[in-house]
């Protein structure tokens, strides 16, 4: 699109000189057309190349020469790392979660004391982003926990749903290990 909106800039300004030189103003209105049209490629142009930004963005985690070998908690990791997120509690609060991994989270992305993250497998991953079942998160910290788990006691935690909270980047806790629990509610018995 931009080779277009320069091309229509070239045409605007030979249509303008010409119609100077000659005195026609149907030459003026059709230079004036062509800077009008050459404006709209180059939104276009650049709106396009925003999206094309963006849709990289969201997978430039898979494609970071790990190979198929990244782990979903690398890429949602990854993910989380560059989009600020809105707080999903209540619609009142006016501060920003900090994502997985932001300088706001300490050394290295994680605190000291963060659990390790659970492992999960792709089938498992897909089932988990279509659950509507209550997780727990801390603004700043990688993990979503089950409400009994002992690294969520004494501290404030967020409650999302488990397909919003893998959505947001988040990785399960090794400890509570949220995505056995929660899919073995869903297998039929």
């Amino acid at each position: 699109m931009i080779v277009v909106s320069l091309l229509l800039i070239l045409v605007a300004v030979a249509l303008l000189v010409l119609g100077l030189t000659a005195g026609s103003s149907l030459l003026l209105t059709s230079s004036i057309a062509a800077s009008l049209l050459a404006a709209v490629a180059l939104m276009v142009g650049a709106r396009q190349a925003s999206a094309a930004r963006a849709g990289g963005r969201k997978t430039r985690a898979g494609r970071d020469g790990r190979g198929t070998g990244a782990t979903h908690r690398d890429t949602a990791t990854a993910s989380a790392r560059r989009d600020p997120v809105r707080s999903t509690t209540e619609a009142g609060e006016n501060g920003w979660r900090q994502p997985p991994g932001s300088p706001a989270s300490g050394v290295g992305g994680l605190f000291a004391d963060e659990p390790p993250a659970q492992p999960v497998q792709p089938t498992d991953l897909r089932r988990l982003a279509g659950l509507e079942t209550a997780v727990h998160v801390m603004d700043g910290r990688p993990r979503y926990h089950l409400a009994d788990c002992r690294h969520l006691r004494d501290r404030p935690a967020e409650t999302l749903t488990v397909a919003e909270a893998v959505g947001l980047g988040f990785s399960p806790c090794g400890w509570c290990r949220p995505v056995t629990a929660l899919l073995a509610e869903q297998r039929p018995v």
